[in-house]
């Protein structure tokens, strides 16, 4: 992985990082209420800012791990798992972000929470095989 490639993984991570710390706090203070009078909303946030703090990490050691050169590369295009994982993260905790907040309608965001689900699972075998 180049160190453009690694640079990337980091932004994307501090991206995440960053965002995921400021919506679990307005999520915990400004939210709270709305949150509370919806059934379930307030578990449903806090998932989703999980989901993206872990991602986030998990993307943040991805970029360390050919600057520190613990295992070369397997391939020139080697960080595309990376990508993947932030698309899944983005459509994962995004979905549950606006669907709780009520700014779209629920049925419009819903399809979207399984597939953000399941490219992260895809992000995650990406990154077994050596698709950083």
């Amino acid at each position: 992985m180049s160190n453009d490639k690694s640079r990337t993984l980091r932004r994307l991570a501090s991206i995440m990082g960053a965002s995921g710390v400021g919506i679990g706090i307005f999520g915990a203070h400004t939210m709270k209420e709305m949150l509370a009078e919806k059934p379930g909303a307030s578990d449903s946030w806090t998932a989703a800012v999980i989901y993206q703090m872990l991602h986030a990490l998990a993307l943040l050691s991805l970029s360390a791990i050919d600057v520190k050169k613990i295992e070369p590369p397997p391939s020139p295009n080697s960080w595309s798992g990376g990508k993947v994982l932030a698309a899944g993260t983005a459509m994962f905790s995004g979905s549950i972000y606006l669907a709780c907040m009520g700014v779209v309608s629920k049925q419009l965001v819903a399809p979207l929470t399984p597939v953000g689900g399941l490219t992260l699972i895809t992000g995650w075998a990406m990154v077994g095989m050596g698709k950083i």
